[in-house]
């Protein structure tokens, strides 16, 4: 007889022998239960074939997942410094808190950071410091085919769906938007009265999916969006080709979780896994994508027209350019997604390895739209990991008009960053369509939370520019960042990157810029080599 096979005897005999005792004696039950239960635990565990771990040691192996399962709390409360947290550390999660409680984000003692590193950012102060202005600027948006713009906020709601974010969530966020003066952007999940019911600004997003203004098969409804874009609380649309979580990937949600009340935001059937194609049905090159633009802004009367993307290759963002140019076309507004951007659940290669981060991203579509003189036209917008006063300036000076927030509104109305929000099992009610998770969020209480923090982060914005000695966004610029490249050197951001001068990329194509322009096609998204 073998090793394991005399254990199970063993154990079987034992187990029995306890059950035995146990009927016989009512006093035998306190102390053999938890002893009979181990025994037939440990037989299961011997016979089971799926753990390892568990054949080997029986019963005490599942210490080994008991711990397991509670690594991400000891990490983030017992183990991790207030400055090396991951996606986002203490110290900025303890701004958000602090400044949507309405309490002083101020600390005491210095910094605890090391500023000398390398890859270390320093925004460079001015002698000569301005007023801090108490009326924040807002962006105008609209071009030349825009008959309804807006003006934007500095700092704004990222695109979260219905379906990833609780009713309750949403409904404090918009209720945020709406008493702070500032957009709240829907995500691709549609148009939902937990959106539209506060009566804060909108910006509908519009994915692959088509959600709310979908044909039955898949395609894209002009009436419905003609109609859904026409709600007074919409006030610009965008068309979603890329997120920074993963880009150039689509989605599935399955039929399980299509209740009623998504299925009839979504518009598709109840039950039914619902799948969301990584490209466009309406499109297939640049061209037809600037003129599916102009198409939607006639749909939406005249209202602001855009697209978000996670940059990918440059030429392909140059060809857009070169559709634009040829179609006099352009849109009102581009929001570029880094590749750092995290509120959409993805597979861990794309999330670590697809996409460039928003720094760069940034950079290259700001300069690519000066060098074909179409920036005056287009408004940029930025989003990813953007949730302090210091990050909405950077952003402004590597070329943004704007920023939009995601998870940092995620905490101020109540996220741990628990990174359950894929489980439906959201600690705080967040990230959930559970129910009863969901009520934990008190939509009065959150929505002020929201309002309160981006009114502080707008202005920790505003008390930095001062510093600067700016007055206007716009008198920010690349030379006012400086980055650490080495233990003995910093060098600006004016002077570690190229910045195209306006029409230059007609007129005297720079050698950095020269092969992927010339590889750019407005009626191809593929590289034309050699041409």
């Amino acid at each position: 007889m073998s090793k394991i096979s005399a254990l199970v005897l063993l154990g079987v005999t034992l187990a029995a022998a306890v059950v035995a005792a146990l009927l016989l004696s009512p006093w035998w039950w306190l102390a053999g239960a938890p002893l009979a239960a181990a025994l037939l635990l440990a037989v299961h565990d011997l016979l089971q074939r799926r753990h390892s771990i568990l054949r080997n040691y029986p019963v005490l192996g599942h210490l080994r997942f008991a711990l397991e399962g509670l690594r991400p709390e000891l990490q983030q409360y017992f183990i991790e410094r207030n400055f090396d947290g991951r996606p986002f550390d203490r110290d900025t999660r303890s701004i958000v808190y602090e400044r949507a409680k309405g309490t002083d984000a101020e600390e005491p003692f210095g910094t605890e950071r090391q500023l000398n590193d390398v890859g270390s950012e320093y925004l460079i102060h001015s002698m000569a410091p301005r007023p801090v202005r108490t009326d924040p600027p807002r962006v105008r948006i609209g071009g030349p085919d825009c008959t309804k713009p807006y003006d934007m906020a500095l700092l704004n709601v990222s695109a979260m769906s219905f379906g990833s974010l609780s009713p309750n969530a949403l409904l404090a966020l918009n209720t945020g938007a709406a008493l702070g003066g500032f957009a709240h952007d829907t995500g691709e999940g549609g148009l939902s009265e937990y959106h539209e019911r506060p009566g804060g600004d909108l910006v509908w997003e519009i994915g692959t999916g088509y959600f709310g203004c979908r044909t039955e098969d898949g395609g894209f409804d002009e009436k419905q969006f003609a109609e859904k874009a026409g709600h007074e609380n919409v006030k610009c649309v965008s068309l979603k080709l890329s997120q920074g979580a993963k880009p150039g990937i689509g989605g599935v949600l399955p039929g399980k979780k299509v209740n009623a009340e998504i299925a009839k935001v979504r518009g598709v059937p109840q039950g039914e896994t619902v799948t969301s194609p990584p490209y466009h049905r309406v499109f297939s090159t640049p061209r037809e994508l600037v003129l599916f633009l102009a198409r939607m802004r006639e749909l939406a009367d005249g209202k602001p027209v855009g697209f978000k993307l996670c940059v990918g290759s440059r030429h392909e963002f140059l060809a857009i350019c070169k559709a634009m140019l040829a179609e006099q076309v352009t849109p009102d507004f581009i929001i570029v997604d880094g590749a750092e951007g995290g509120t959409g659940a993805a597979p861990l290669e794309f999330a670590d390895n697809v996409g460039l981060p928003l720094t760069e991203g940034l950079m290259t579509v700001h300069n690519a739209l000066v060098g074909t003189g179409l920036r005056d036209r287009v408004r940029i917008g930025a989003s990813g990991k953007v949730a302090t006063g210091s990050d909405v300036v950077k952003r402004l000076l590597q070329g943004a008009d704007y920023t939009n927030a995601a998870r940092a509104m995620m905490f101020a109305v109540g996220c741990i960053q628990a990174q359950r929000c894929h489980t439906n099992t959201c600690p705080v009610g967040v990230a959930t369509q559970d129910p009863r998770r969901g009520r934990a969020v008190d939509v009065a209480d959150k929505s002020q939370r929201v309002r309160r923090f981006q009114e502080a982060t707008v202005k920790s914005a505003l008390q930095i520019m001062a510093s600067m000695g700016v007055a206007e966004p716009a008198q920010l610029g690349p030379h006012m960042l400086l980055h650490r490249v080495d233990a003995h050197t910093t060098r600006s951001y004016a002077d570690l990157y190229d910045w195209l001068t306006p029409r230059q990329l007609l007129t005297d194509t720079p050698p950095s810029w020269r092969q992927d322009w010339e590889a750019a096609d407005p009626d191809t998204f593929h590289a034309v080599r050699g041409a």
